[in-house]
């Protein structure tokens, strides 16, 4: 498998950035960390080795970037309106450096966006802020309400990076064209936030993917088996 390490300066956040990349070719995936995760984290729990034979076939060309959570959402250091100010810079910099790249590399005008844990709500995030850029949506046990992160703020910024609430109200044509997989397990600690988000998408008439697989856990054991089953759909 082809693996490569990437390092820049970005000029969205202002320091330095790391990411690795696996494949060759295929369908260009951007996939998240958990929470507070880096870079390395799906190559060290194995779920970029449980999709090993999609990479080596060059069907699939994935993407890990870095994550910034503890500078934003999970930093209680500052206050919450400077968390969503530093996550939009993240999102600015994925849309302008990572995405580009991927498209630049393996020649699709699109990308595809998946997560597991945290990482599920940062590929849902960017995935329906960005409809036109995405094709396909795989969350793994993704969070998609962060007001707990908000220490009772609420305010526009965070209406907009927060999918439970802009998603009802945004009519972008191109979320109807995108397929999503919500996968999630019955004793999932964020099952309800994965159902919660599948009324909100039936209500809209976008089809998607429930996928609740039973006794299971919120856990690398489950999500490993899920991500290739994901990509086979492609």
């Amino acid at each position: 498998m082809q693996e490569d390490y990437i390092k820049w300066y970005s000029p969205n956040l202002s320091a330095d950035f790391e990411m690795l990349t696996f494949g060759h070719g295929g369908y260009p995936i951007v996939l998240f960390p958990t929470s507070k995760g880096r870079y390395y984290e799906n190559k060290d729990f194995k779920l970029i080795e449980s999709a090993g034979h999609l990479i080596d076939e060059g069907k699939v060309k994935i993407y890990c970037p870095d994550g910034i959570d503890a500078l934003s959402w999970y930093n209680k250091s500052i206050h919450p309106a400077d968390r969503v100010k530093n996550h939009i810079w993240y999102d600015k910099m994925l849309l302008e450096e990572v995405a580009g790249r991927a498209r630049c590399e393996t020649g699709f005008d699109k990308i595809i966006t998946a997560g597991c844990s945290f990482g599920g709500y940062h590929a849902a995030n960017f995935a329906f802020r960005h409809p036109w850029l995405v094709s396909h949506l795989f969350s793994m046990s993704g969070a998609f309400d962060l007001r707990g992160q908000m220490d009772g703020f609420y305010n526009g910024d965070f209406y907009y990076n927060n999918p439970i609430d802009f998603l009802p109200n945004d009519h972008s044509t191109e979320l109807w064209d995108m397929k999503v997989v919500l996968g999630t397990t019955d004793r999932d600690i964020c099952r309800h936030d994965n159902e919660r988000l599948s009324e909100i998408l039936s209500r809209k008439g976008m089809n998607h993917w429930l996928d609740i697989r039973h006794n299971a856990d919120h856990d690398w054991v489950i999500w490993r088996q899920m991500f290739p089953e994901y990509l086979g759909q492609l």
